[in-house]
This record gives C-alpha cells, sequence and structure tokens, in this order.
C-alpha cells in the first residue's frame, strides 16, 4: 500500500485520546475517495481543510450504508462525503460544499435511450447501490423500478447480462471503478449525456452531536484557507483532466 505525506503522523496521532482529533469515515469510491491507496481527490481536500485549522483524521472506511448508520448514531464524527437529500437534512448538518458530481445513466453499449426527465425512466429498472444518497424525486417516482446491489460493479454486471435496464453514478467514479475491477466491461457500456443530478459534495456530521457546529466551522475555515492559499488548486491538478 503507497504511504501518504503525513499518514504515518496522521496513524500515531490517532493512537492518542485528542480533543482536535475527528473520527472521519467514508466509503471506497475511486478516485474521490480511494481506499486501495488511502488517498483520493475528497480525501486529500478534507484532510487538508481540516488540517489547517489543527484536526487530524481517524479514518474509518464502510459500505456507505454503514458510514451513514455510523455517522448518524455518532460511532463516527463526520462522514468525509455526503450529498444533501430530504431524508438526510433531518439528522445531519452540513458543510460548505466542496465538489460537485454528475450522476449519469449507464446503458448497454447501443442503447438509444437518454434521459431527459424523470419520465425517460418509465418502465425501467434501475440498478441502485443500497447507501447512496440518490435524488429525492427519482427515490419517490414509482413508474419505474429500483433493484438494490451493494456495490457499481455488481450493477453494472446485472447491466450486461440483460437483469436491470440501467445503473447510475459519477461518470468519472464509474469509470475508474470499472476500469480497476472489470475493465473488459467499459467496451460493454455507455453513458447518457444527460445527468440526473448534480450532486454536491459536503461534510456532514449528525445534528446531535455536541461536536457538530464546532467541526462544521472548522472544515467551512479551513476550506476558504485551503482555496486561498493554493492547496486546493494543488490537490486538483492531477486529477484534472
Amino acid at each position: 500500500m503507497r504511504s501518504l505525506p503525513g499518514l504515518t503522523l496522521l496513524f500515531l496521532l490517532s493512537g492518542f485520546c485528542r480533543a482536535d482529533t475527528i473520527t472521519a469515515a467514508y466509503g471506497d469510491w475511486p478516485p474521490f475517495f480511494d481506499a486501495e491507496t488511502e488517498s483520493g481527490v475528497a480525501l486529500e481536500i478534507t484532510r487538508a481543510a481540516f488540517a489547517s485549522q489543527g484536526y487530524s483524521l481517524q479514518l474509518y472506511r464502510a459500505p456507505w450504508a454503514r458510514v451513514n448508520i455510523g455517522v448518524k448514531n455518532q460511532q463516527y464524527d463526520i462522514t468525509l462525503g455526503a450529498w444533501w437529500t430530504e431524508e438526510r437534512s433531518a439528522f445531519y448538518d452540513y458543510s460548505e460544499p466542496y465538489f460537485e458530481n454528475a450522476i449519469k445513466f449507464i446503458k448497454r453499449k447501443g442503447d438509444t435511450f437518454e434521459y431527459h426527465d424523470i419520465t425517460s425512466l418509465n418502465g425501467k429498472n434501475v440498478g441502485v447501490v443500497r447507501g447512496y444518497g440518490y435524488d429525492d424525486a427519482f427515490l419517490n417516482a414509482d413508474s419505474f423500478k429500483r433493484t438494490e446491489t451493494n456495490s457499481l460493479i455488481s450493477n453494472v454486471q446485472k447491466l450486461v447480462s440483460h437483469r436491470i435496464s440501467l445503473t447510475l453514478d459519477d461518470e468519472l467514479v464509474a469509470r475508474t471503478t470499472i476500469g480497476r475491477e472489470a475493465p473488459s466491461l467499459l467496451e460493454k457500456i455507455e453513458f447518457s449525456n444527460n445527468a440526473l443530478t448534480t450532486n454536491q459534495l459536503h461534510v456532514a456530521v449528525a445534528s446531535k452531536n455536541p461536536k457538530a457546529g464546532a467541526i462544521i466551522t472548522a472544515f467551512n475555515k479551513g476550506l476558504a484557507a485551503i482555496r486561498a492559499n493554493g492547496t486546493m488548486a494543488r490537490i486538483l491538478k492531477p486529477y484534472q483532466q
């Protein structure tokens, strides 16, 4: 496993009970959160923003559904990457957004489907990942079926074997994940031109967490600081196409 600058120090510090250590959970979602290398653009941004305010992160990786439950129940202080949804707003406080994700539909190669509005999905069977925070209109529509799995790869495998009609994810995430885990599938799929939604990525903390206000304030101040001093631009540069 590739080590990162400061990672050894982070783990040493995480062994002590410190007021300025935040327990942070994330799901494997390369290139935003990459469990294989313990890096990724979103992980690097959030770590740098907190570090600028004197906080270190004690990292935990888990499936997204478990991340959300763990933060909600204060097993972890924060999730490093969350989309706003009406359901989650009942129990999460959100930071300022620090990235955007364009959620596009994945279809079989040659499929003429294009997304225009929610009625485009009428009669479809759409593969979704358990624990992801999809658009509320998409989740509440009853004109198509949503079939849950635990991973994007499972959905793409079901797609190419004609067990579902479509699936969806951020295009950069999907291409990275499929290229790493099942590259032959890339030749069998295409992406819609239009996105279901463009979702802003936030740090989120349980509203009932007594540290919620301090954590959100620290991240927002840190985000402004790393934008101003050029750190964020340096983090983004290797990921820009």
